[in-house]
């Protein structure tokens, strides 16, 4: 029998980690064997706010509510309306492949067949930036209509009282901008400047003091970083900002050897030498670049002020998450001993109980045939070093950037 996912449909944020969880597994960054996604993700609210890692464009922050404000204004019932934006949204994915610029379509493959829709990709977002005023699922939302248009029709009350219930109704920003006439059939990825400057205007009133807003408001390039703590900018983010990124980084830094050491015990284990010398040399360059910022690393407070600005955000990483990432720290900030993780008990120990503890029968280091589905497929042996959404963050930048040059 097919495994399936199953949830009460009363947060659209929970909905959205489970999906996110099953999307992770096609980006190499998003992978979570050992179980920091928590803390992965709160640093990344934290700079990069309304992003995931499976966004592709920045006008898909348009092209959702515009669908959906074309449908309210048709008085398409709930009954009905799954069915109806689906059919646009999917109109919108051919539209998008016959225009100069199909990078980032969602859909591109899939077409028809696409089960996670833009809409529901982006509706997180659209909160966080504050498009979609309506505050809960895309379920919810389509549930709502019936009522909704019922009280639009209502006008037994004074203007004041309208007025007020009006502001109330609203599902989107009042500001956003009109779709194209031609919408969806002409789409296109390209922001006018009148777009891009509500973008740019809807993260600085929502988001301020992030990575995300500072970048939009100087105009800056991304000058194409690996890390978003390399982007120049960074010398000029106000204190709050730059302290939130250097314990990202930290963070970044040190936990990527605990996924080093992972993978190196796994082709040790699947009997893959080239692999497994691979590792090891990856683990020395880690000790290396740890040692080049050792002496910031024995400055960082790792044991209370990075913890606090985990909860400031909302981020609430269980007790057994938390030892397992403090004991990690312990090992590879101790002087000599990242040099030296490969040949460590404690440290090889601490990732093998971590991977049972999470995954348990199904453990890559106790159970053979999923080390075998591991050795298999070479696309799922590393992760990649935590960047944050940087990536999807810098391409919905560079949108927003670009139309603002249209002016």
């Amino acid at each position: 029998m097919a495994s399936s996912f199953t949830w009460l449909d009363y947060s659209e944020n929970d909905r959205k980690i489970v999906l996110d969880i099953l999307e992770a597994f096609k980006e190499h960054e998003a992978r979570d064997e050992l179980g920091i996604g928590v803390v992965r993700d709160a640093f990344s609210d934290m700079l990069f706010p309304g992003t995931s890692t499976i966004q592709t464009r920045a006008k898909y922050f348009l092209f959702v509510p515009w669908m959906y404000r074309s449908l309210e204004e048709k008085k398409v019932p709930s009954s009905k309306i799954e069915g109806r934006a689906r059919k646009e949204e999917i109109r919108l994915i051919y539209a998008l492949l016959a225009s100069d610029d199909t990078d980032g379509v969602i859909g591109k493959e899939a077409k028809e067949n696409l089960q996670r829709l833009p809409s529901n990709i982006y509706w997180q977002g659209l909160d966080a930036w504050g498009i979609r005023l309506f505050p809960y699922a895309i379920s919810d939302y389509h549930r709502s209509l019936d009522t909704f248009y019922k009280l639009g029709k209502d006008s037994s009350h004074s203007f004041e009282e309208e007025s007020d219930r009006l502001e109330k109704r609203r599902n989107w920003h009042p500001e956003l901008p009109l779709a194209p006439d031609d919408f969806p059939d002409n789409a296109s990825f390209l922001l006018t400047y009148d777009e891009a400057s509500y973008l740019k205007e809807r993260v600085l009133s929502r988001c301020p003091n992030t990575m995300l807003a500072c970048l939009l408001a100087t105009d800056m390039p991304s000058e194409s970083v690996q890390f978003p703590w390399e982007h120049p900018i960074c010398h000029d983010l106000s204190e709050p900002v730059r302290e939130k990124i250097l314990h990202a980084r930290n963070f970044s830094e040190t936990i990527y050897g605990a996924a080093i050491l992972y993978n190196l015990m796994l082709a040790e284990k699947a009997g893959a030498e080239e692999l497994s010398l691979n590792y090891q040399d990856d683990l020395i360059k880690w000790a290396d670049s740890l040692q080049s910022r050792r002496n910031e690393l024995i400055q960082w407070d790792k044991n209370k002020r990075f913890w606090n600005i985990i909860f400031e955000q909302g981020a609430r990483p269980t007790g057994n998450t938390q030892r397992f990432i403090m004991e990690w720290l312990q090992i590879a900030l101790s002087p000599g001993r990242a040099g030296m993780i490969a040949k460590d008990d404690y440290a090889r120990g601490l990732i093998c109980k971590r991977e049972i503890h999470l995954k348990g029968e199904l453990a890559k280091l106790k159970n053979p045939e999923a080390l075998d589905r591991w050795r298999r497929d070479a696309s799922t042996r590393m992760a990649g070093q935590l960047r944050y959404r940087w990536r999807p963050a810098e391409k919905i930048i560079s949108d927003i950037l670009t139309g603002l040059r249209r002016a």
